[in-house]
């Protein structure tokens, strides 16, 4: 069924929804320049909601996971436009101009930009590409892309850190990062990747500390802890299951009552 609340054209997104919808990746492959016209998104971190307001202008920094809720107006609709700058594209461009890749970017994993005018009309001018998806050519894409990245370049010089680093990530503490991150529903993969580890790696490194599969382990994390949120904190089976990484309700709530015996509505 084609979805027409998105419209992708080559590496722009273009969001329109008309009621609160969550983000369907939770791994972010790409760096994305992205600008809420209207409505919020709000992001679910650890330390609580982060609101995004209509208007804003970010950059969002590849290899993190994020959760986000699309949140219209009052009687309105959310839309928001996204470009990614992938690393192949980077790449090229960094060949292309001479720039130095970067060992390893320290710094802030996103930046508001806001209060450049420029990247304002930059997004501006791409709106009508997506009522007349056939004028947008992978040439004109090209330099759609090829202009994000000089405004960027041009509002702070500084983000060539941030956009030429190609390093992965480095290995890091495997248990105390899937304790603070095991309700991201993404693939072993991807936390393998996260971890700086390859799959393999990453397999045995976990089975070493938490005596489980990760398959296993992860669920019985997220129900445990979705146990907590509906005994102690009064909270309804259908408010926490994607909160604590489950993709759907009858997922959930059959995984529930296998473990605990009951249905998570009779908890």
């Amino acid at each position: 069924m084609e979805d027409k609340t998105h419209v992708k054209i080559n590496n722009l997104l273009y969001s329109c929804v008309d009621q609160k919808q969550r983000g369907n990746e939770q791994f972010v492959h790409e760096h994305a320049l992205g600008y809420i016209i209207a409505g919020e998104t709000h992001v679910l971190t650890n330390n609580g909601v982060h609101v995004i307001g209509e208007g804003t202008i970010g950059l969002i920094r590849r290899n993190q996971l994020l959760k986000t809720i699309k949140v219209p107006p009052a009687n309105g609709e959310y839309k928001s436009i996204n470009i990614y700058l992938t690393q192949d594209y980077l790449r090229r461009y960094s060949i292309e101009h001479q720039i130095e890749p970067i060992e390893k970017h320290n710094g802030e994993l996103n930046r508001h930009l806001t209060a450049d005018p420029f990247l304002k009309g930059y997004f501006d001018s791409l709106m009508p590409y997506f009522t007349h998806k056939q004028q947008m050519s992978p040439a004109l894409s090209d330099l759609k892309t090829n202009e994000a990245i000089e405004l960027l370049l041009r509002s702070d010089p500084g983000l060539k850190d941030f956009l030429f680093d190609f390093s992965e990530p480095y290995k890091i503490d495997l248990e105390a990062y899937m304790n603070q991150h095991y309700m991201y529903n993404v693939s072993s993969s991807h936390f393998a990747k996260l971890t700086g580890r390859s799959l393999a790696s990453f397999k045995r490194d976990f089975e070493r500390i938490f005596k489980l599969p990760p398959g296993q382990w992860l669920q019985q994390k997220r129900l445990s802890e979705a146990y907590y949120l509906i005994k102690q904190l009064g909270r309804k089976p259908s408010e926490v299951y994607l909160d604590v990484g489950f993709e759907n309700l009858s997922h959930f709530s059959f995984a529930f009552k296998n473990t605990y015996g009951i249905a998570p509505s009779m908890v």
